[in-house]
C-alpha cells in the first residue's frame, strides 16, 4: 500500500492544497516561504507520539476572521451549535492505495468502509476541530467595547491560550465514494498506519556545543536497540546481548566495591543533631543504564594514524552531512523492522539534503535514494519489502535535474486577501500532461543538462545565445538606473537561460503552468526565398519570412517581418509571458536582424555608419565574432545604450512582481509588571508558512 493524495486545509500557508505522492520519491521544489516547510512540520505532527495538536499561529491566516465572525455571532445570541459550525478547523485528507488481492492488509483493514469489491482506495480524514463547548472556552469573559479594532486585538490575543482547550482532534475513515459513509477511529490509528521519520533541514552539524555535538553518535543507541530485535540476522542479536551482558557484568563489580567506598564518604545523620530525625541509613547506588550509555557516552569517530581516531567535527561539513542522513535511513529502517507490528506505509521527508553538498553529489542522492532501499531490502531484510515513500523538500537545481516532471510537486506562494498570503501546489504530472511528449522530453533532457533555476526564481529571462548572457546583466543595470522611484529588476530573483530562438517555445507550457512572469529575448531572423526557392538571411527590410521558431509559435507560421513590426505590446504579451524582438530605435528608423546589429543601430556614435543604415550594420555585425563582441562592451567599452526592444522588455518585466511581500502590521503586547501595564510594539515575523 501507499499514500497517494493527501488534501490540507486551513495549514498556515497550506490553506486549501491539494499534493499526490509518488510511488517512491516525491520531490517538492519552489521558492522561499512557499509553504514546503509547512507540509514536513504538518505531517510531523500526525506521525508523532502525541495526538496531533495545533496552535492559533498554526491556523492559516486566511481564515482567521472564521474566529472573528463566530464571536460576532455568539455576541448575538446564536445558538452554541451555529457558533461551532462557523469557526475554522484545520483538516488533513488521505488517500491511501491498496492491493485488493494482498493476504493481509494489516492495520488498514479497520480503514476500509466501503463494500466496493473494485475499490483499491482507503481514505483518512484528521480533523482539528472545535469541540461543542468551544463557543464558551473561546469567548467567555471578553469585554466588547465601541472599539472595533481593539476588540478583534484582544480576541486574538486571548485565542492564544484558549484554542487548545477548545479544540481536539479527530480521525474517521471515509468511504471515498459516499462521503456520507464514515467510521471513527482513535486517532493513533494513523501512526499504526503510516510510521514517520524526519531529516530535518537544521542538523547541527555545524554546531559545537555540547548539546548538538556528536550527532552521528546518537544514532548508534537505536541500532543498538533494533539489533536485540532483529528479525533476520541471529548474529546481530547476539552481539548486541553479549554487549548488554558486559555492561551488566561491569555493574556488579560496581556494586561490590565501588559502590561500598563511595557510600563511607556519605556522613551519618547523627551528625546534624536534628531532634527526631533517625538515621534512615543511606547507601550509593551507581547504575549504568545501556541506552544512555550509548547515547551520552558513546561518539563515532573516524580512523586517522597511529591509533589515533579523529572527532565527527574534524570532517567537512558536506560528508558529515550526507554520512549523518545515510545513518538516519539505516535508522528509520531498523527502526520499522524492529517494529511489532508493521506499519502500512513508511513516510520519510528529508529537508534540504543538498546542504553543503557540492553539485554532483546533489545529483547523486536523488538517485542512491532509490538504490539504498533496495540494498537495505536485499541485504537486510531477506527481500521482503519495506513499503517506504520518500518526501524531499529542496532548493537545489541539480537535485531538481535529476527528478522527472513527474516527480516534482511546485509550491507557489499566492495573495490571500489584503497582507496575506497562500500556497498554491502544481503537479507537474497532471500540469504538463497536456504537453506534447517531444516536448515534454526535449524540456527533461535540456533542463537535465543545465541548471535549471526555473523552479525556484520569481523571474525568469530566456535569451538566444553568448552574448545576450555576457551583456544581460550590464543592461539590468542600465534600464534600472534609468527607471529610478521604479521597480528595480537587480533586486529581484532572476534565472537566465540561454535556449535558442528555435526552443523557446517549447517552454510555453512549462512557463504558464508555474506561473513565472518570463520575457523571452530573440531575434527577427528575416529570410526570403532565393532563386532555388531555399529561405536565405537578409536583412529586416528585405525579408518575406522569419526563420525563428518562438515567433512563429507566437504569431503563426506566416508571419512577416513587415508583420512583426505592426505588433504592440498587447500581441507581445500573453499571461505572464512576453517577447520581445528587434524594432527601429525611433519611429520609421533602421532595423536589426539580430542582437548584434541591433546594438549597432543603437550606438551610432560608437558605430558610424555610411549609407543603408541597416545594411551597414547587418554587414558589420557579420564580421563580429559574439563572444568577443560581447565581451569587448562588457569589460572595456561600457559606455553604450541599451537596445530599445530589450529596454522595454526589462522593464515590463521589472513591473508585476507575482509575489510581493507586504510587510507585516505591528502588534501591539501588552506587559503588565508590578502593577503597571506598557504598551509594546513587536513586529510579527514570518508568514505562518
Amino acid at each position: 500500500m501507499r499514500i497517494k493524495d493527501v488534501k490540507i486545509e486551513n495549514f498556515r500557508l497550506l490553506r486549501d492544497v491539494a499534493v499526490g505522492f509518488e510511488d517512491r520519491t516525491t520531490l517538492v521544489v519552489g521558492r522561499n516561504n512557499s509553504g514546503k516547510t509547512s507540509i514536513a512540520e504538518l505531517f510531523r505532527r500526525l506521525l508523532g507520539d502525541r495526538v496531533p495538536s495545533f496552535k492559533i499561529e498554526d491556523f492559516s491566516l486566511g481564515c482567521h476572521e472564521c474566529f472573528w465572525t463566530a464571536f460576532e455571532a455568539r455576541n448575538a445570541g446564536a445558538p452554541a451549535p451555529d457558533v461551532v459550525a462557523l469557526l475554522p478547523s484545520i483538516k488533513i485528507t488521505i488517500d491511501i492505495t491498496y492491493d485488493i488481492d494482498a493476504p493481509d492488509l494489516g492495520p488498514l483493514s479497520e480503514c476500509i468502509v466501503d463494500l466496493d469489491p473494485d475499490s483499491t482506495d482507503a481514505r483518512l480524514v484528521l480533523t482539528y476541530g472545535p469541540r461543542p463547548t468551544a463557543p464558551a472556552a473561546l469567548f467567555t469573559d471578553l469585554a466588547v467595547g465601541d472599539d472595533m479594532a481593539i476588540n478583534r486585538r484582544n480576541l486574538f490575543r486571548i485565542l492564544g491560550s484558549r484554542v487548545q482547550a477548545a479544540y481536539a482532534a479527530s480521525l474517521e475513515a471515509v468511504d471515498p465514494n459516499d462521503p456520507t459513509n464514515r467510521k471513527s477511529l482513535e486517532p493513533k490509528t494513523l501512526t499504526t498506519l503510516i510510521r514517520g521519520g524526519f531529516i530535518n533541514a537544521q542538523r547541527g552539524l555545524d554546531d559545537d556545543t555540547h548539546r548538538e555535538r556528536d550527532v552521528l553518535g546518537k544514532v548508534v543507541e537505536v541500532l543498538f536497540q533494533s539489533a536485540l530485535t532483529d528479525p533476520v540476522d541471529p548474529e546481530k542479536r547476539t552481539t548486541a546481548e553479549q554487549l548488554k551482558e558486559a555492561v551488566e557484568q561491569i555493574q556488579g563489580d560496581l556494586h561490590a566495591g565501588f559502590n561500598a567506598k563511595l557510600t563511607s564518604l556519605l556522613p551519618t545523620f547523627d551528625l546534624f543533631g536534628y531532634p527526631g530525625l533517625s538515621d534512615p541509613g543511606l547507601v550509593t547506588e551507581t547504575s549504568f543504564d545501556v541506552e544512555k550509555l550509548l547515547n551520552d557516552h558513546t561518539k563515532v569517530r573516524y580512523v586517522g594514524v597511529n591509533g589515533m581516531t579523529l572527532p565527527e567535527t574534524y570532517n567537512g561539513l558536506g560528508v558529515r552531512n550526507l554520512v549523518y542522513m545515510l545513518l538516519q535511513l539505516l535508522r528509520f529502517f531498523r527502526e520499522y523492522q524492529a517494529a511489532p507490528t508493521a506499519a502500512g506505509v513508511h513516510l520519510i521527508f528529508i529537508e534540504e539534503p543538498e546542504a553543503h553538498l557540492h553539485p554532483q553529489m546533489q545529483e547523486v542522492f536523488i538517485r542512491q535514494l532509490d538504490q539504498i532501499t533496495s540494498a537495505f531490502i536485499a541485504q537486510l531484510n531477506e527481500n521482503r519489502p519495506w513499503p517506504v515513500q520518500f518526501v524531499v523538500t529542496t532548493h537545489s537545481p541539480h537535485m531538481a535535474n535529476e527528478a522527472r516532471f513527474e516527480a516534482m510537486r511546485y509550491f507557489l506562494s499566492i495573495p490571500d486577501g489584503e497582507g496575506m498570503r497562500r500556497s498554491l501546489v502544481k503537479d507537474l504530472r497532471k500540469g504538463m500532461g497536456s504537453a506534447p511528449e517531444p516536448d515534454r522530453e526535449f524540456l527533461h533532457q535540456y533542463l537535465t543538462l543545465t541548471r535549471c533555476d526555473l523552479f525556484f526564481a520569481d523571474k525568469a529571462v530566456l535569451i538566444e545565445g553568448t552574448a545576450e548572457r555576457i551583456l544581460l546583466p550590464a543592461m539590468i543595470r542600465k534600464t534600472d538606473s534609468a527607471a529610478a522611484g521604479q521597480p528595480q529588476l537587480g533586486s529581484q530573483y532572476l534565472t537566465v537561460m540561454e535556449v535558442g530562438g528555435a526552443y523557446a517555445h517549447r517552454f510555453f507550457d512549462l512557463l504558464s503552468f508555474l506561473e513565472l512572469r518570463t520575457l523571452i529575448i530573440t531575434d527577427i531572423d528575416a529570410v526570403k526565398p532565393n532563386d532555388a526557392g531555399k529561405r536565405v538571411a537578409v536583412p529586416v527590410a528585405d525579408g518575406v519570412f522569419t526563420s525563428n521558431g518562438c515567433l512563429k509559435a507566437w504569431f503563426g507560421d506566416d508571419v512577416s517581418p513587415e508583420g512583426l513590426l505592426g505588433k504592440n505590446a498587447p500581441d507581445k504579451t500573453t499571461g505572464v509571458r512576453r517577447v520581445a524582438f528587434q524594432i527601429p530605435e525611433v519611429a520609421g528608423g533602421p532595423c536589426g536582424r539580430s542582437f548584434e546589429d541591433a546594438f549597432i543601430l543603437a550606438n551610432p556614435a560608437r558605430f558610424p555608419l555610411d549609407g543603408d543604415q541597416a545594411l551597414a550594420a547587418y554587414a558589420l555585425a557579420g564580421d563580429q565574432k559574439k563572444s568577443t563582441f560581447a565581451l569587448e562592451h562588457a569589460i572595456e567599452h561600457t559606455d553604450w545604450n541599451v537596445p530599445q526592444y530589450i529596454a522595454e522588455g526589462l522593464r515590463w518585466l521589472a513591473e508585476g512582481n507575482p509575489a510581493p511581500v507586504a510587510p507585516a502590521p505591528a502588534v501591539a503586547v501588552e506587559i503588565v509588571a508590578d502593577g503597571v501595564g506598557v504598551a509594546v510594539n513587536v513586529a510579527e515575523v514570518g508568514d505562518n508558512g
